[in-house]
């Protein structure tokens, strides 16, 4: 295991023990899902933009001088404001759901491997001579029904 000392500029301790064991590396990835979200505001406001350079060019006269530059103006200013209004809360709720999807791959991968693990190691006991049939067939019974999802298991009687 190892420990970094806290100090302001990084606050996150870096255990390196579990990862080394198990190779798991997470395949949500915060910067992407950041810059695919500012990518997709960027776009949404481009084409409100070019939609709004279109229609002020039917109101701006023919005859006005620079006609398309005013209308680019036009359609630069409400791709800013687009952007302005929406970027924030986009990139908060990216943030908060790359936050959740991570956590639930996190426990979706951990229960594979758990169980993963548990029907390695029941494998072993039903090739092993040693143990008896009875057991076998209780841990067997037991780890399907942990599969399958059903909580309860009457043994006995």
């Amino acid at each position: 295991m190892n420990i970094q000392a806290i100090n302001r500029g990084n606050v996150n301790t870096y255990f390196t023990a579990n990862k080394a064991k198990s190779g798991y590396e997470n395949p949500i990835n915060r910067k992407t899902e950041k810059g695919l979200t500012i990518w997709g505001s960027v776009g949404t406001g481009a084409v409100l933009g070019a939609t709004a350079a279109g229609i002020s060019t039917c109101f701006i006269k023919e005859t006005a001088k620079y006609r398309y530059g005013k209308a680019g103006l036009i359609g630069l200013a409400v791709m800013a404001a687009t952007m302005a209004l929406t970027l924030p809360a986009k990139l908060y709720n990216t943030k908060v759901r790359a936050f959740t999807r991570e956590k639930e791959m996190d426990v979706y991968s951990r229960d594979r491997e758990l169980k993963s693990n548990l029907l390695t190691e029941v494998d072993k006991e039903v090739k092993d001579d040693e143990v008896p049939l009875e057991q076998k067939i209780n841990h067997y019974a037991t780890m399907q029904m942990a599969t399958n999802g059903s909580g309860l298991l009457v043994k006995g009687a």
